[in-house]
């Protein structure tokens, strides 16, 4: 997570020195994914990074999980601000100011522009990026999702660094909140894949109700705790996933789905669907489907999306709801005719 530094033609010029790098992922080394490790920004080179940790089932780069997607038209926060000491920020500007003006074949005009944006702190608006009140106050900077930096939304917190003196509120939307902390926490949390199983197993017959349901083991509720803790704020909040409901989607109109809806409630016992067994075969299934047309030499896609219901705890007993999320992938069905032997 960078620190943004747009603020008019200086920090147009400066996003142009701040390349892409990812502090977390020197700081994780090859091998390490990011579920089995807290994660932290720190400073590294001219990129300073977002303080806030994440731990918990925090989303991996792998196989085998995935992220929610809002049913909503929200969306998480791409960028926001956070509080930095005057000592923090005077060295983050001094090591770029360095780093920039001693580069090999920089460009004149990316050292004329940190050096008007250093002397803005040191020399200009600020005196000395204010250290003679460093503990009066702290700096405020801009920093956005490692992830999602390309994206227009991550482009919205384009104020350049600004003071605000201890017990004010600072005058920006997206000033980090125990509610922004659960928002960000949203995007990494990290869900199963959704493979139901079914009966009779990926290969069904024209006409055949086949039951599906969800191992109740499999499914529970995962969350993410991100943390904020620094001079000027000690904050942290919990974003919870709970799954509530299977969408069984046939690949295919001509199917029916059991119940006709394709929405399969979760059980009491924390299960979706009810497990096939012998002498049931003329029952209908609580949760599945029917294909009602061959898939010849090909297969069906049959999407299984599980609905997450997500609520969030925070410092000083805030909380509350964030959007329902989905999470699902498809899965191969082979739907045969009943073949009829004549005598």
């Amino acid at each position: 997570m960078r620190l943004l530094t747009r603020g008019g033609a200086i920090g147009a010029a400066l996003a142009l020195m701040l390349g892409p790098l990812s502090v977390d992922a020197l700081a994780k080394g090859p091998g390490a994914s990011e579920s089995e490790i807290s994660t932290s920004g720190d400073r590294s080179g001219t990129t300073l990074t977002s303080k806030i940790t994440f731990t918990g089932k925090t989303n991996g780069k792998g196989g085998g999980s995935g992220r929610l997607s809002p049913v909503s038209n929200w969306s998480p926060p791409a960028c926001w601000y956070e509080p930095r000491t005057a000592q923090e920020f005077a060295k983050y500007v001094e090591d770029m100011y360095d780093e920039t003006v001693n580069m090999p074949g920089q460009h004149s005009y990316a050292k004329a522009s940190v050096g008007m944006f250093r002397d803005e702190y040191k020399d200009g608006t600020y005196k000395n990026y204010n250290l003679d009140i460093k503990d009066e106050g702290s700096w405020w900077v801009a920093v956005r999702d490692d992830d999602r930096w390309m994206e227009p939304e991550a482009q919205l917190c384009d104020k350049a660094p600004f003071w605000v003196e201890n017990g004010d509120a600072p005058p920006v939307e997206n000033a980090v909140t125990p509610q922004l902390l659960a928002e960000v926490a949203y995007n990494r949390i990290q869900l199963p894949t959704t493979e139901v199983t079914l009966a009779p197993e990926n290969l069904t017959k024209v006409n055949l109700p086949t039951w599906a349901w969800l191992d109740k083991a499999r499914f529970t509720e995962v969350s993410v705790t991100a943390t904020l803790n620094t001079g000027a704020l000690n904050i942290q909040a919990t974003t919870t996933a709970k799954p509530v409901a299977l969408k069984l989607e046939p690949g295919t109109p001509d199917a029916e789905t059991y119940p006709a809806s394709g929405e399969c409630l979760i059980n009491d016992d924390g299960s979706i669907g009810e497990p096939y067994a012998k002498g049931k075969a003329d029952k209908t299934p609580p949760c599945g489907l029917k294909y009602l047309r061959s898939s010849g030499d090909d297969t069906y896609k049959l999407q299984a999306t599980i609905t997450w219901e997500i609520t969030w705890t925070g410092t000083g007993g805030a909380g509350g709801d964030l959007p329902d999320g989905t999470f699902g992938n498809d899965q191969a069905v082979t739907v045969q005719e009943i073949q009829a032997i004549n005598r």
